[in-house]
């Protein structure tokens, strides 16, 4: 069961990221501040979700958070700050544009830098324990999954709208057959027996 609070604050902003271990495409991150009433019955962790419930969820918490934003850092400069970095530094950026200053942040993971002078806290498998970061959690993953969608009419070999940027042995083939594109990341080992990528 998700708890919908953990700080007592009533401004408390969960935040999450999706996309940190995919190829290529962006990390997007979301931060949400929900009501104190808020309830639905199939909010959960964005990975145990099937789409369709992602895709029902979304518009649903847009229309009841408080606050909330969604970030986007693409995969160049995925490459110029590294994958946790560029997942803090999307966090943070959420949190930065939310319509209301939150009191208090919650975070998935372990990792986090202060952000301003609010208080955080860092909670693993946070998307799966509380509200705010599970909401976060399906903002990011539906708004990445979207862009990839729309990035594969552009490079439709990779068959991304399938496996969003994730090393599936599909999309690997599809690098060791044409090359890189300029959605994927540099920084990132590409292939198992990467020297060196026609880039």
């Amino acid at each position: 069961m998700l708890q919908l609070n953990y700080s007592g604050h009533i401004l408390e902003a969960g935040t999450d990221e999706a996309g940190r271990g995919c190829l290529a495409g962006p990390v997007v991150a979301a931060a949400v501040i929900l009501p104190k009433n808020f309830k639905h019955e199939f909010l959960n962790d964005s990975k145990q979700l099937s789409e369709k419930k992602r895709q029902l969820l979304r518009p649903f918490i847009e229309e009841n958070a408080l606050a909330y934003h969604v970030s986007f850092i693409h995969n160049d400069e995925v490459d110029e700050l590294n994958v946790l970095q560029a997942s803090i530094t999307g966090m943070q950026r959420s949190i930065g544009k939310l319509s209301t200053i939150p009191e208090f942040i919650i975070v998935d993971g372990n990792k986090f830098k202060p952000y301003k002078n609010i208080p955080h806290q860092t909670i693993v498998k946070g998307d799966a324990k509380y509200m705010s970061i599970a909401a976060a959690s399906v903002l990011a993953k539906t708004y990445r999954d979207e862009f990839m969608e729309k990035i594969h009419e552009e490079f439709p070999e990779y068959n991304w709208k399938k496996n969003k940027g994730y090393p599936t042995k599909e999309h690997r083939n599809a690098i060791r057959q044409i090359g890189a594109s300029k959605y994927h990341r540099k920084s990132f080992k590409l292939l198992p027996e990467q020297l060196k990528l026609p880039l």
